[in-house]
């Protein structure tokens, strides 16, 4: 099981850093550690940033004011596209 919570904050540590409000996903690439290429992980939960882009595209609805918001987001993607 994916312990959301750890994931959570992993994805609020790699995006925090963004210049808030973003207007799309490539406002967020230089935030990220490793770039396209960040990995978060948990449990059996394994992504890249780049993925994680592609598979929530769908369910985000930028511009995102704060991380916070992002990150709702983020989670309420992966929970409906059945990858949580």
């Amino acid at each position: 099981m994916v312990d959301r919570d750890d994931l959570r904050r992993q994805f609020t540590e790699a995006f925090e850093g963004a210049d808030y409000p973003v207007t799309s996903p490539m406002d967020l690439v230089p935030a990220l550690p490793q770039g396209p290429g960040t990995k978060f992980e948990s449990e059996e939960f394994s992504m890249t940033a780049m993925e994680l882009s592609t598979k929530a595209s769908g369910n985000q609805e930028f511009p995102y004011e704060t991380v916070e918001e992002l990150v709702d987001d983020v989670m309420e993607a992966l929970e409906d596209e059945g990858h949580l």
